[in-house]
């Protein structure tokens, strides 16, 4: 319960906040995406339940000739190559916070697909809420495997708390104020997960 006041506090605090800069974005997607401002995906919550992430859009709906998405790095726009580079398109998940269906501290909600590739042991990281950011992102994000980030899930699982959650949301903020090892990654999109190689 207390985890949950503490998401609705600050994640309000934060919307009203970032209200400005938010609008200012939307508005800048709606000329460069002729109206689409969100990314909306399918992702797995508590338990494993689905819900809607929200983002905001980063890459044009370019298709090939064969009637298929382009590959990511030809369909990013300049605007979205600076949202992700200062994590502003993860803004619209304080909407997820608010309604439930996320915490500002957890596991990264992955997509359903993944569902029946987990392990008995892995599986546990949905045991609480998907949070914006988390253990695994502040101990290098997309720089270490799939196995080493659900040792990291399922550990905050384990051993989560007010103070741990303070100082993830602490690690998480600092590197993006000053400057500090941004992983902007080698690649447009995280590698898809195909099950732990046992």
């Amino acid at each position: 319960m207390g985890k949950r006041i503490f998401d609705l506090f600050v994640s309000f605090v934060l919307l009203l906040l970032f209200l400005p800069l938010m609008l200012l974005i939307a508005l800048l997607l709606l000329w460069e995406f002729k109206g689409k401002v969100f990314f909306i995906q399918s992702r797995s919550g508590k338990m494993g339940k689905p819900f809607k992430l929200l983002k905001f859009k980063t890459m044009a709906d370019q298709c090939g000739p064969n009637g298929l998405p382009l590959a990511d790095e030809l369909r990013l726009t300049s605007i979205g190559i600076a949202l992700r580079k200062t994590s502003l398109d993860e803004l619209p998940q304080l909407i997820n916070v608010l309604k439930g269906e996320m915490s500002l501290v957890g596991p990264r909600p992955l997509l359903p697909e993944y569902l029946p590739l987990y392990s008995e042991e892995q599986n546990k990281r949905h045991e609480v809420l998907p949070g914006i950011t988390g253990l695994a992102q502040v101990k290098g994000r997309n720089s270490i495997d799939w196995s080493t980030k659900f040792k990291y899930d399922v550990w905050y699982v384990r051993n989560h708390n007010f103070f741990l959650d303070l100082k993830i949301m602490f690690l998480t903020i600092k590197p993006l104020l000053y400057r500090e090892n941004v992983d902007f990654q080698n690649e447009v999109s995280t590698e898809k997960f195909t099950g732990t190689q046992l």
